[in-house]
Parts: C-alpha cells; structure tokens; sequence
C-alpha cells in the first residue's frame, strides 16, 4: 500500500466512494476506489484465522471434561463420599482418565508436524497460553494418571502385580488429587483463555467471558457424563441426587454466561448468533443443552420426585451434544469473524472508545 499516495485522495459524485491515487495523481487516471473506508489490503483480510479443525473441538470437549470431572471426584472424596457412594468416585476417575487420554492424541494430530510435538515442552513461555496450556496438560495428566492407577490398584486389576499393586495402593492420593484439581481448572478453563488470547474480534470481545464459559461448560459435561454412565448401571440414588444438585448450579451459571454474551459482543457477535451456526448455537447449546436440562432437573427438584433412569440419560446427553455444538461453534465462528474486515474494524473502535473513556 505504500505506493498509494494517501495526501490525494478524491470523492466520486460526492459520495462515499473514496479513491486513492498512485504518486502521480489524479492525472495519472490509476487507482483504487473503495466503498466508505479501506477496509482490506489488496482485498485479503486484515487478520489470518486460525488453522483449527475438528481435532481442536473434540481436544476442547474432551478437555473440559477430564478436567471437569477429576475436580467433582475430587471433591467428592475431600467430602468423605467415597464410602457410600464408592462408585461415584470410581467413575469420575476413569472419566477424567479415559478423557485425558484422547486430549494429546487429538492436539499432537492437529500440529503441522505432529512429530515435533515434544518441542513444546522444551520452553515455558508465560506469555502463551498454548506454552502453559501444553505444561498444565502434562502436569494434569501426571497428576491424573497416577490417581486412576491408584484406583485400578483399589479395585483389583492389578492384582497380578502384587509388589506394584500395593505401591499404587499406598500413593498419597489426596495430596495427588489437590495438585490435579488445580491443573485441572486450568484445563477446562485455559481452552477459552486461548481463544481470547488471539486478535479474532468475536473471541477477543468476550476475553472476561470465555474462560469462566469453558469451565462451567467443563464441569456440566463431566457431571453428565458420570451421570449418564451411572445411569447405564446400577445407580445410587444419593449419588445421583447430589450430581442432580451441581448440575443444576453449573447449568445455571452457564445460562447465565450465556445470556450476557449478546450485550457484551454487539455487532461482533453476528457469526455466533445469526445464520445457520447462530441456529444451531441456540438451539444445540442454550435451549437443549442448557435450558431444558436444567428446567427439567428443577422440575424434578421441586416436585419431589426422583428422576427416572431414561430422564436422567437423555438429560445428560443432551448436556454433552450442548457442550460439543458449543466448542464446535465457537471456533467456527471465529474463523468467519477473522474474515471479515469490518468485524476487526468494529473491535478496534469499540475497544478505542473504551480506552478513551476510561481516561
């Protein structure tokens, strides 16, 4: 753009047609004309979106959780459930586990090189989420690992390996699990931090939201995923009713993050609420896989009644869909918002008035 002389622009029939000459002038008859402003550099757009895929949703979904669902085991034990409801805890363990396992596979796929994976723990950058992202995941999985091994021990599938097993049996697991439950925070939290870490206007204007999202979403797809496993099996009604109970709490304080997303995003909110994604984002994520869950689970709750086994896993699947339309969304979406100059333009002049006003 440097040899377009910007001191000589000229307006077409007084309209907001602006064109901007080369350095010899008007009279050289050679420019460009826009439309209002200038909105693009030789009509690419102004930022690059990001090569995420598929792998990226399903490495957010699972993410959340492992994460999730290690934190509510966590908690469970730390409040002395594990005696009567030990399937509680067993199931959360190897959710979390089995969870955990597919997060590097799907991360490692989506790299350009996936053999040179290890070259990001070669460096811790706290500047990158996607530096301290890589160490909280090898740190949770450390932490989560040896806490799952601790319960095949306690469970008999080690039995095989006597000496083994009865070290497994003796690891310090609480002091495991408060170690894990706090890398595992991060992890069901960060994935949102890194999308607001980037200069896409749509993730960039909901920074304060997406982390606090991310792990409301974590936990309420890890609390229907134990639910929904517990379900299948023999459940436990006390179990059942105290994951009935924090679902309900993690429901709502997603609805609610939820609901302040169109007055905190504005226009830039466009490829997230209008069109078929805006569709499918309401009617997939807020209306089915938060609303009705939670409207159904308070119904249940104020009528007295004991949720069935079929209410409780179509419930819970309806809270995973949710939570996978969600991330899917999201990062979608936010490739359409890098496309689209006008949306970067907005953010600038958005978080401009900000600044200018806080001074």
């Amino acid at each position: 753009m440097d040899k377009w002389n910007r001191s000589q622009p000229a307006r077409l029939g007084g309209s907001d047609t602006v064109v901007w000459y080369n350095r010899g002038g008007p009279k050289s008859g050679r420019g460009i004309a826009w439309t209002g402003r200038p909105e693009t550099y030789y009509a690419q757009p102004l930022i690059k979106k990001s090569p995420w895929k598929w792998q990226i949703v399903l490495y957010f979904f699972f993410g959340g959780i492992a994460g999730g669902a290690y934190l509510v085991t966590t908690l469970a034990h730390f409040l002395g459930l594990g005696k009567k409801n030990p399937a509680l805890i067993r199931v959360g363990r190897y959710t979390s586990f089995f969870s955990l396992l597919v997060s590097p596979v799907l991360l490692i796929w989506d790299l350009g090189r996936p053999e040179r994976f290890h070259h990001m723990l070669r460096v811790l950058k706290f500047r990158s989420p996607m530096s301290i992202g890589t160490w909280v995941l090898s740190a949770f999985g450390i932490c989560c690992g040896l806490t799952s091994v601790h319960q095949m021990a306690e469970d008999g599938f080690l039995n095989w390996l006597s000496p083994i097993s009865r070290i497994f049996k003796a690891l310090p697991v609480k002091t495991l699990e408060t170690i894990g439950s706090f890398f595992g925070i991060l992890l069901a939290s960060y994935t949102g931090v890194l999308l607001a870490a980037t200069a896409v206007p749509l993730w960039a204007r909901a920074r304060y939201i997406l982390g606090p999202l991310f792990l409301s979403s974590g936990l309420s797809t890890a609390l229907a995923s134990i639910s929904l496993i517990l379900s299948l099996g023999k459940p436990e009604e006390d179990a059942l009713d105290r994951l009935d109970r924090a679902e309900i709490a993690t429901m709502v304080t997603e609805l609610a993050l939820l609901s302040s997303l169109p007055s905190t995003l504005g226009p830039l909110g466009k490829p997230l609420i209008k069109g078929k994604r805006g569709a499918l984002f309401t009617c997939g994520t807020v209306i089915g896989g938060v609303l009705l869950p939670l409207l159904g689970r308070l119904g249940f709750r104020i009528s007295r009644n004991v949720p069935s086994r079929t209410v409780n896993i179509v419930s819970s699947l309806f809270v995973l869909i949710g939570g996978l339309i969600m991330r899917y969304v999201w990062v979608y979406a936010g490739h359409d918002s890098a496309q689209d100059p006008e949306a970067t333009h907005e953010y600038n002049r958005v978080e401009w008035e900000e600044l200018t006003n806080k001074q």
